[in-house]
């Protein structure tokens, strides 16, 4: 019998995992992949937003603009990259007063540090911008991260605090009994006095499961591009254009690596498993940066990926206690990543109405990240090389990642070359592994006993080899 049954492994359902983690409470996380954000998750900006692009009276702006207050204690205490940089929404001499109406939304929302800034101060401070464009909303709150590495972090203090995760189990049926719920998945059956279903693109399938009705999720397919490490960052800020209905734009996105990404498109599908990229979304992204000034030279292009938002017709987030004992979280799309903090408190808010809530006097409240040689000063290398040799042989050529931070990965829960690529950044160079994934699955082999041909890229069939 568990307190609480998590559904589903993403940036949200880790966030809520480690906001939960710190009473005392029997809490199971479970989720279909086989590893912890393989869905939505792995494939966002990183952007933590301010908030004022959400209209105000949303649920999504208030959660946005304190998950974005929230990040910088956490960050520290969970020990994941996060920088704030600031963004811009830009505008052309002609557009300004709707800029002056998205500052007057942040306003009312409460969102401090926001100005509208002229042609004189974006020459100065981003002049890779176009002169066509005249001003500019600064939200210098804005910042950046890497939407896996803040799962994982949340996966990692929530683990040390108990959470139970169960991976690679698939939820096929659930049933109310009495006053708790019953879970059926294809590994065992689980009773519960709270399901969380935070199920990402299949939320509303998992409601279903339950005989809940709710809004229906419709796939947003937002394809992205990455260009090469010596590129530079293009710009200071992120940069966007200003929004329309349905998304934020093509935007410029300077990563917590020192890249740049480029994106995304917004397209509606209706299959929820598709991630193909297109030449055409490709031209799309690099004519749509034309306008806001940089010119991108293809060659620069190292990759594209896909992500898949989960939309609904509401166009806002849906979190409530549907039934007692269980609560829904749909349609938990931009800006989930910069609200997820604040949406484990949020939710933690609806179990404290329900249970006494009382904080665990083993509560560990701080994480340390796996060492990244290639950030490290040159006293500091030698320092851990010493202590630990493995640090010293370099595995991936184009991220500078050592045979240490692969078996530091792999200790912490990696069994996947993506689930190592994700935690390390090995793979995420211009060679895309040409030069290191043989290397990356003999120290999977040695570690972990897989033999070569089990071994996957993501899990289910995605074998690596035959």
């Amino acid at each position: 019998m568990k307190d609480i049954i998590i559904i589903g492994g993403g940036i949200i359902g880790t966030a809520i995992a480690q906001a939960l983690c710190k009473y005392e409470l029997d809490i199971l996380l479970i989720e279909k992949e086989c590893e912890c954000s393989f869905g939505v998750s792995k494939s966002n900006s990183g952007i933590i937003h301010t908030g004022f692009q959400s209209k105000y009276g949303s649920l999504s702006a208030t959660l946005a603009a304190r998950g974005n207050q929230l990040y910088t204690d956490l960050s520290i205490d969970l020990d994941f990259p996060f920088r704030r940089i600031g963004e811009l929404i830009v505008a052309h001499i002609d557009e300004k007063q709707q800029l002056e109406d998205l500052y007057k939304n942040g306003s009312l929302i409460g969102i401090s540090e926001m100005k509208i800034v002229d042609r004189e101060w974006l020459a100065i401070h981003e002049p890779n911008l176009s002169e066509t464009i005249s001003f500019a909303l600064l939200g210098s709150t804005a910042g950046i991260t890497n939407p896996y590495e803040a799962c994982y972090a949340f996966f990692e203090n929530a683990k040390a605090n108990n959470v139970q995760f169960n991976l690679s189990e698939t939820v096929e049926n659930i049933s109310q009994l009495n006053e708790r719920w019953e879970i059926r998945t294809n590994m065992s059956t689980y009773q519960t006095n709270f399901v969380i279903n935070c199920a990402g693109l299949f939320a509303d399938k998992v409601s279903q499961l339950a005989d809940i009705e709710c809004e229906t999720i419709f796939p947003r397919k937002g394809e992205e591009l990455l260009l090469d490490r010596h590129v530079g960052e293009l710009c200071k800020h992120i940069i966007f254009p200003l929004p329309k209905p349905n998304t934020k734009g093509i935007l410029i996105i300077p990563t917590i690596d020192h890249t740049t990404m480029i994106g995304p498109t917004a397209e509606v599908i209706d299959d929820k498993e598709d991630l193909r990229t297109t030449t055409a979304s490709k031209d799309h992204i690099i004519n749509s940066i034309k306008d806001l000034g940089p010119v991108i030279d293809p060659a620069t292009i190292i990759t594209a990926f896909s992500g898949l938002r989960p939309a609904t017709k509401l166009g806002d987030f849906y979190i409530n206690e549907d039934r007692k004992g269980f609560i829904n979280l749909i349609g938990i799309q931009s800006p989930g990543l910069t609200a997820a903090p604040a949406i484990g408190e949020f939710v933690t808010s609806i179990i404290s109405k329900n249970i006494k809530l009382t904080i665990k006097k083993t509560y560990i409240s701080k994480r340390k990240s796996i060492p990244k040689i290639r950030d490290m000063s040159v006293s500091a290398k030698n320092t851990l090389i010493k202590k630990d040799s493995d640090f010293g042989t370099i595995i991936c050529r184009c991220e500078e990642v050592t045979k240490g931070e692969i078996l530091e990965a792999i200790r912490r829960g990696a069994k996947t070359l993506d689930g190592i690529k994700f935690r390390t950044r090995c793979q995420m160079g211009r060679c895309h592994g040409s030069f290191c994934t043989m290397k990356i699955m003999d120290i999977m082999h040695e570690e972990l006993g897989i033999p070569y041909n089990e071994i996957t890229k993501r899990g289910h069939d995605s074998y690596v080899t035959i």
